[in-house]
């Protein structure tokens, strides 16, 4: 099964070499789940021919906001509702989880009340589960056809479910601690209160639910691909 992973930012090119891009975190991700992987970088104009290109769609986080004025917005929103019409599994991860809702009919603002970042507990259907968040974004108003399948009572719309066609999540599965603590080094400083970053720091060697958010995912799109 082919996933083609539309990149809609760049990670700090400090991280670049222990780390990798942002696509590559999702390979790295969903490793030794069967999938071949094609990256398009979108965030740089790189858009694939149509949903057809591959067997299984997925969004990364980005810098941006979904609400921006920039020129690669408006065709990734064309392509989200391209891929929804043809019934192809799509997943959001952050940003992803976001313009997926924007393109559907949801609403994404700047969130009055502050950031989240670092080690961050929600509840997944009915199972308390850990996640590095980094977001000051968040969906305030769900598309008609999305479901919340996950919140935490700073983030109502935390994971978004459209039928059992797309899954999305505000926090990021693909962020180990060793990139939260590099997000907190290149780009949390002057950013997101020093006591928030001070509190991610100290949450940084406790255990997350990466592993089995990534066999969620790899779950999802194979239970598509046998449908």
């Amino acid at each position: 099964m082919k996933i083609g992973i539309l990149q809609a930012g760049h990670s700090p090119q400090a991280l670049f070499g222990p780390a990798g891009d942002y696509g590559s975190l999702f390979t790295k991700l969903l490793d030794g789940h069967g999938f071949d992987f094609e990256i398009f970088s979108v965030v740089d104009g790189v858009f694939p021919a149509g949903p057809q290109a591959a067997d299984g769609w997925l969004i990364t986080g980005s810098k941006h906001g979904a609400y921006e004025d920039l020129d690669w917005i408006a065709p990734l929103e064309d392509l989200i509702r391209e891929i929804d019409a043809a019934k192809l599994p799509l997943v959001g991860i952050c940003f992803g989880h976001q313009i997926i809702a924007q393109a559907l009919g949801g609403k994404v603002v700047k969130f009055p009340g502050g950031w989240s970042v670092g080690r961050t507990e929600y509840m997944l259907d009915g199972k308390a589960v850990a996640l590095n968040a980094w977001h000051q974004d968040q969906v305030i108003e769900r598309p008609a056809a999305a479901r919340v399948v996950g919140s935490s009572a700073f983030c109502e719309n935390a994971m978004l479910a459209y039928g059992d066609q797309i899954w999305t999540v505000q926090a990021h599965p693909e962020f180990q601690s060793s990139f939260v603590d590099g997000l907190i080094r290149t780009r949390g400083k002057g950013v997101v209160p020093e006591a928030q970053l001070q509190a991610a720091r100290d949450t940084l060697d406790l255990p997350n639910n990466n592993t089995d958010i990534a066999a969620h995912i790899a779950g999802f799109f194979k239970q598509k691909a046998r449908a």
